[in-house]
Formats: structure tokens, C-alpha cells, sequence
């Protein structure tokens, strides 16, 4: 056997707010986070415990495992006052609490017999009595005769020696998360402010991350609700709401946290917040990353490129941060088009193009640059242009209207709306100064009849 306790840390104030969770709320997240390591996972007392022997090998060995949860879990926002290892879950528990880790390396007995009154809870309800009798470690209960023992302090000491040192059996029942999420927190002084709310949300988004985890799974929608407090106007309604969605399926705590700060940054709350309450939307399957070998670069961004875009999106709005996607069309200018980046990322499966036939610059004008022309021949920079190859004809747009992306547009006809039909011959132009360019004759269109500068080669 091989029992982790993961000792929780005791109830602080806050620094900055004067406030902490509440420790049942820190167990039950640290709980549900440490179910994705093993499913037998217990709460004793205020620790969290869980049997990892059958699943050593698949996380590389009893060290590796150890690293791994310290790590993650203070990469996921929960803290671990102590940890130790042991052959079952109270030896464990009660290495922990005398700062002490490995119980398996040596022999448990002595190693146990050393440890003060403190570390197992049923000696320590006697520990006044026990200390008049000279007893300091559990060693010294131990050697006090044991029908004694049980009939001056109760069965509860002997009991918890005996299974401490694995001659009782311990009895545990295993946790299982919810199947739905949904957390309340009833805030300490009335929020007028939505940022201020933030503070408060993280606890919430620290059991949310550790329920996912427990799930191996991941969110793209939440949402946060605050109701307002007793003494509000009638005006300002119950309370309100934010929806917050995710370009992709994620449970990272440090994405979630800062994209609902930037969320409540730009809400206004109508009345005072007394309470909150978090609620997570679709659960989904969650894709887990391959770590790198190689460490990461000093110039390394510490954001991955997705979660920045999507948090710009949200601070500088969603048709601000823009991505380009191909789609079929002859139509150079209409080869491709701009969406808002929240959106094209949601469709990240584009449907395949096919590659053009024909060349195609790598600077494109919008608009195209009128060209003079002499003698019949086009004009660039005061020196006629020598065509290399052409004409590509290129028709088309005449389905689009000009409500719809287009880039050249003919003139309405009489009751007829106005179409994006564009009628072009194309041609490689070498310039004087040897530059390849891509010019184009106008056909059949009396208001733009000449020629054009459409892009320029690199």
C-alpha cells in the first residue's frame, strides 16, 4: 500500500481582503482535484488522502508522482501545508502534521513512536491528561498498558495507534465529484465594484479547476452569477450575470481567472453584490498536451498565443483581433476573408482549398492602382511596363451584392441592385526598375475601363 496525505492549510485571513475561504470548501476542491490521479481518494479530517500504489507505474514511479502533485498543485491555485507518504492513510496523516514526509523507506514503528501528541487527533483530545502522566510522543502512550488505556481515555486513542501502525484496518468512503458543477459563496462585506468581484470568484474557479481535473475533462462557457443585497433599489433588479466563453476546451485556472477579470473589467453592477455563485456550461472530453523535452526559452511567452488573442478579444472587443481564412474563390481579392478571432477559432477545421492555377503576387493593392497609359501601353513610375505572360481572364462576383465582402463593384442597373461582377484580364508586367507586377485591363465596364496595378512580386 501507498497512501499520500495531502495536509490542507488552516483557515488565514487574506492579506489584501481580510478574508479566506472556508476550509471544508479548500478540502472538497483539493478532493476532487487529486481524483485524477487515483479513484480511491478519502477525506480524514483536514487532509485529503488517496492510495496511489496501483498507479505508480503509469505516473513513472513513487518520486515522479510526489514532484507531480506538489507542482500541479500549486500550478491550479491549491495549496498542500504538508505531504507525506506512508503504509496506510493515519501513519500518513500523521507524518504530515509533524512535518515529517517518507514513512516507507524505513521502519514505521519507531518512526511513528517519535512523533509528538499532536500528530494523531484521537491522542491529542487527551493530550493535558497524558502529559501529567510524562507522556510527550506517541511512543510513550503506546507503552502504557493498553486495557488501561481504553478504559480511562475511551477506545478512540488505542483505536487510532492500532490502525496508525496497521494492526486495525481502516474503513474509508471513497469520494465521487458531482455531475453537475455549481458553487455559491456568500461574499464577506457587500461588493460595489465588479472587478473587486474577482477576488472572490477565484475560490470558485479553484474547486471548478480541480472538479474538471477530477473528470479529465475541460469547459468553453461558464458563467457568474451575483445577486444583489437586501437593502438595494428596486430599480436595480435580483441581481446579474456574465456568460464567459473559451476559444478551446480548457481547465487552466490562470487562463479562466484573468478572461473572467477581463470580463467583470468591463461590467458595472447596478447595486451592491452579497453573494456569487458559479456555474459551469458543457463539459467536454479534454485533449491533454505532450510536455517538451527541451526546457522552455527564456524568450518563451509565458501566455500561450491562443489565450492572449482570446483575452484581447475581450478587452479590445471581438472585431478588433481579426483572422484570416482561406475559401474557394478565382478571385484573388476574395481568395480569403476576416473574422473576428473568437469565431474562426471555434471553426478551427477550414474546409481545404485548392491551390490557384496561376500565379499569384505576394503584395496585393487595395484598391487596385489606376495605371496611365500611352500609346495602348500601361504606365508605371514614367516608363512603360513590358508584359510577360497573359492575358488570365478572370470573371465573376456577379451573385454578390455590394451588402456582401467584394472588392471591385459594376454600377447598378435601373430597379437592379448593384453586384460585385468584376470582368478582368491579367497580365505579368515587367517595370523599368525590375519589378514583376501583376496589372490587369478592365473589360467591358464603361466606368472603369483601363488599366490597373493589382500586386506586386516579391
Amino acid at each position: 500500500m501507498h497512501w499520500l496525505a495531502l495536509l490542507c492549510p488552516p483557515a488565514a485571513p487574506d492579506e489584501a481582503q481580510g478574508w479566506s475561504a472556508a476550509p471544508e470548501q479548500v478540502q472538497q476542491a483539493l478532493a476532487w482535484w487529486a481524483l485524477q490521479f487515483t479513484p480511491k481518494v478519502a477525506l480524514l479530517e483536514d487532509a485529503v488522502v488517496l492510495e496511489v500504489a496501483a498507479c505508480l507505474r503509469l505516473f513513472g514511479g513513487a518520486a515522479t508522482l510526489h514532484r507531480r502533485i506538489q507542482r500541479e498543485a500549486a500550478e491550479s491555485g491549491l495549496r498542500l501545508a504538508a505531504m507525506a507518504w506512508a503504509p496506510n492513510s493515519l501513519a500518513a496523516l500523521a507524518l504530515a502534521r509533524a512535518g515529517q514526509r517518507d514513512g516507507l523507506s524505513q521502519a514505521l514503528a519507531p518512526l511513528l513512536d517519535g512523533l509528538p501528541l499532536h500528530s494523531l487527533s484521537a491522542v491529542q483530545a487527551q493530550a493535558p491528561m497524558l502529559a501529567r502522566l510524562g507522556c510527550r510522543t506517541l511512543g510513550d502512550v503506546r507503552r502504557l498498558p493498553r486495557a488501561g488505556l481504553s478504559r480511562r481515555f475511551g477506545p478512540a486513542a488505542q483505536q487510532a495507534l492500532d490502525q496508525a501502525h496497521g494492526q486495525r484496518a481502516e474503513a474509508h468512503v471513497w469520494l465521487q465529484a458531482p455531475a453537475q458543477f455549481e458553487a455559491r459563496l456568500e461574499l464577506p462585506f457587500r461588493v460595489e465594484h465588479a472587478p473587486l468581484l474577482l477576488h472572490y470568484a477565484q475560490h470558485l474557479l479553484r474547486q471548478l479547476c480541480a472538479w474538471l481535473a477530477a473528470r479529465h475533462a475541460g469547459i468553453q462557457q461558464l458563467s457568474l452569477h451575483w445577486e444583489h443585497d437586501a437593502m438595494r433599489a428596486r430599480s436595480a433588479g435580483r441581481g446579474g450575470s456574465l456568460s464567459l466563453h473559451t476559444a478551446c476546451t480548457t481547465r487552466d485556472f490562470g487562463h479562466l481567472s484573468r478572461l473572467l477579470g477581463e470580463h467583470l473589467a468591463l461590467q458595472t453592477l447596478d447595486a451592491p453584490a452579497g453573494e456569487i455563485r458559479l456555474q459551469a456550461g458543457e463539459v467536454l472530453p479534454l485533449q491533454e498536451s505532450t510536455a517538451s523535452l527541451l526546457p522552455a526559452a527564456p524568450e518563451q511567452a509565458h501566455e500561450p498565443l491562443p489565450q492572449l488573442l482570446e483575452r484581447l478579444s475581450v478587452r479590445l472587443g471581438a472585431d478588433r483581433v481579426r483572422c484570416g481564412r482561406l475559401q474557394e474563390d478565382h478571385r484573388l481579392e476574395a481568395m480569403q476573408h476576416w473574422l473576428p478571432w473568437t469565431q474562426a477559432s471555434a471553426n478551427a477545421t477550414a474546409p481545404a482549398v485548392r491551390a490557384a492555377s496561376y500565379p499569384q503576387p505576394t503584395w496585393l493593392l487595395e484598391p487596385p492602382l489606376r495605371l496611365a497609359v500611352r500609346q495602348d501601353q500601361p504606365q508605371y513610375q514614367q516608363a512603360a511596363l513590358q508584359l510577360l505572360a497573359g492575358p488570365q481572364r478572370i470573371e465573376g462576383g456577379w451573385w454578390q451584392t455590394l451588402d456582401e465582402p467584394s472588392t471591385r463593384t459594376t454600377k447598378a442597373t435601373q430597379g437592379q441592385p448593384e453586384t460585385a461582377q468584376m470582368q478582368r484580364d491579367y497580365f505579368l508586367a515587367l517595370s523599368a526598375g525590375h519589378i514583376v507586377l501583376w496589372v490587369f485591363q478592365q473589360r467591358l465596364s464603361d466606368a472603369e475601363h483601363g488599366w490597373f496595378l493589382h500586386g506586386v512580386f516579391a
